[in-house]
Parts: structure tokens; sequence; C-alpha cells
């Protein structure tokens, strides 16, 4: 079972950045890796992915150009997530997700398998 763990949370003033890493617990070459967030009171929401062969990235509107989902080429088993502009908004957990059944990254949280513990980020003006 692949063990996924997330770092790189903490708070941040508006318009700052933040990265957060996802190390999985084995090889993740076959696999699409995910980020989603919640925050209080709110329904989970999809963030984007990757398809780890190929790197293909997909995001949701309310990050896309803003947030960058990346693999680490020195450590193979870690994906990024690369957060600019910040916004109070974007406050949430925020949770690394891992798949290795589809040919392409699904949409829906409910197709992810492996979930991360969380990391928080805060933003605050």
């Amino acid at each position: 079972q692949l063990q996924l763990v997330e770092s790189g949370g903490g708070s941040v003033q508006v318009g700052g950045s933040l990265r957060l890493s996802c190390t999985a617990s084995s090889n993740i070459d076959d696999y699409c890796m995910g980020w989603f967030r919640q925050a209080p009171g709110k329904e989970r929401e999809r963030v984007g992915s990757i398809y780890v062969d190929g790197g293909a990235t997909n995001y949701a509107d309310s990050v896309k150009g803003r947030f960058a989902i990346s693999r680490d080429i020195a450590n193979a088993n870690t994906v990024y997530l690369e957060m600019n502009s910040l916004k109070p908004e974007d406050t949430a957990m925020y949770y690394c997700v891992a798949d290795s059944r589809f040919a392409r990254c699904p949409v829906a949280a409910s197709n992810f398998r492996y979930w991360g513990q969380g990391t928080q980020v805060t933003v605050s003006s």
C-alpha cells in the first residue's frame, strides 16, 4: 500500500508563495499524483494533478496560472505543489493523493485510493 507524506505547509501573507512536498513510500512512475484541499465548512476541492509518466498536468480554474505541480528529478518519489500569488481563499488543509488505475488523472476525489495526512496552508492579509 502506497503511503504519502506531505510537508511544507505554513502561514504566509497574501501574495506570497509556498511549496508543498509529497513523498511516496515507493515508485510512482505509473501513478497519477494529485492535490486536493479543504477549508473549514467547505467542500473538498480539487487543486490539480500530474500523470507522472509523461508529466501531463491539469489544474482547477481557481488555481490555474498560480499553482504548479511537478515531479522532483533528483527524488523521483516526490512531487511538489508550487503555490504563488496566494490569496486568503487558498487557506485550507492540503492533501496529496495518488492512484495507479487510470490512463488519465481522474477529477473526483473518490477515485484516489491513497491519501496523505494533510498539511495546513494559511494565507493572511
